[in-house]
């Protein structure tokens, strides 16, 4: 038997997750297929559902539909509840969809233990307030930086951020433009789309300082328009988020397959698995 998955959004194209969900089946020694699946806001749900009445066993999101997925699940893990967002669905025999976030704990696995970057202590930037937002900012807090301030275009999305992850550790929130009478920060993650259009978040040089690190949670075969960017002005200390894809996918397929692969041989073939991309 081989158990079927897909990753949904839009665009979708560009998802290397095939690539690396393949892997992975090579490494466990399971079957299975993974595929692509483009989805439309108004489409979404019945995608989902039709995923799973063909007899998908499970599915990804990403972006635009993580805060969109919350809604059509039956339950949530409590990541996934915390974050109101949600990357991975487990399709149950009996029929329900339950919600989990792996986001988080995969940027923290990449940054923890790939960069080797403790964040205990850390003054951090999340520049953006999204559902990849959502779900980092939990994990984040329980690394105990001393500060996680969420800045966003539009202000009001990031207090609202703010104000649901209060509870867990000091959270700080503005707009951009309020950036610039803000102390700098030792970490800078982006948490935007704006990279798939060739663009970078509108941010003030302050908010870096000559031993930030840099981290774009988007991945792309050439540098992101933010990395470029934090180069251009002094970082050298930087990482694009194709680590925090591959370890947020090992948490997924263990959901799915009750195995966590190894991920060592995985980053062994990066260049390949980019290259899988339809762009």
């Amino acid at each position: 038997m081989i158990n079927r998955y897909t990753i949904i959004g839009q665009p979708v194209a560009q998802s290397v997750s095939p690539a690396i969900h393949h892997m992975f089946g090579e490494l466990t020694q399971r079957r299975l297929q993974y595929t692509r699946t483009e989805a439309t806001s108004d489409s979404f749900a019945a995608i989902v559902k039709d995923w799973q009445s063909s007899g998908g066993k499970g599915c990804n999101i990403t972006a635009p539909f993580k805060e969109l997925a919350v809604t059509i699940c039956d339950r949530l893990s409590e990541n996934a509840r915390l974050a109101g967002a949600v990357n991975t669905i487990q399709m149950h025999r009996d029929g329900s969809l339950v919600g989990h976030n792996t986001d988080g704990i995969g940027l923290l696995t990449d940054i923890e233990k790939n960069k080797q970057l403790p964040i205990k202590g850390l003054r951090v930037l999340m520049v953006g307030a999204g559902g990849a937002a959502r779900g980092a900012i939990g994990p984040l807090l329980s690394a105990r930086p001393a500060c996680v301030h969420i800045a966003n275009r539009t202000i009001e999305r990031a207090e609202k951020l703010a104000n649901t992850f209060a509870s867990l550790g000091p959270v700080a929130y503005s707009s951009f433009d309020d950036l610039s009478s803000v102390e700098s920060f030792d970490l800078v993650i982006n948490a935007t789309s704006m990279g798939f259009d060739n663009s970078a978040p509108p941010l003030p040089v302050n908010i870096l300082h000559t031993e930030t690190f840099a981290y774009d949670m988007m991945y792309k075969a050439q540098q992101t328009p933010f990395l470029t960017w934090c180069e251009q002005n002094g970082v050298t200390h930087f990482s694009d988020g194709f680590g925090m894809l591959v370890e947020q996918a090992a948490d997924a397929y263990l959901i799915w397959e009750g195995v966590r692969p190894k991920t060592r041989k995985v980053y062994l073939a990066t260049d390949e698995i980019i290259s899988s991309a339809n762009v």
